[in-house]
């Protein structure tokens, strides 16, 4: 279960690679950005997505040491949930113990 799990998120990643090299080849940054952020639902999406990496940052800040977390952090918001979703199969086999072990919340 736990391995077919980290291969989905690892293959999201990859799949969120390649669709990232193919609107930097097939549109212009800048432009569409600006497109999408001039709108009120693309305001209310970019908060929704910088949120999640916020949100994300939180999880990642208290699971690391202070060292590898802020590189993580940095580099989730400049790369995107790419960055979330490697994190996430990486330590995912710790986290399911880790959680396992608490059982469910009370």
């Amino acid at each position: 279960m736990i391995l077919l799990l980290r291969l989905a998120l690892v293959i999201a990643a990859a799949v969120l690679v390649a669709a990232i090299v193919w609107a930097f080849g097939a549109g212009h940054f800048l432009n569409e950005f600006g497109s999408v952020a001039a709108m009120p639902w693309g305001k209310v999406s970019l908060v929704d997505l910088y949120l999640g990496f916020a949100l994300f940052a939180v999880v990642i800040a208290l699971y690391e040491p202070l060292k590898l977390s802020i590189p993580l952090v940095i580099a989730m918001f400049l790369l995107g949930n790419v960055i979330a979703a490697l994190w996430l199969a990486w330590r995912l086999p710790r986290l399911w113990i880790a959680l396992r072990a608490r059982g469910p919340a009370s």
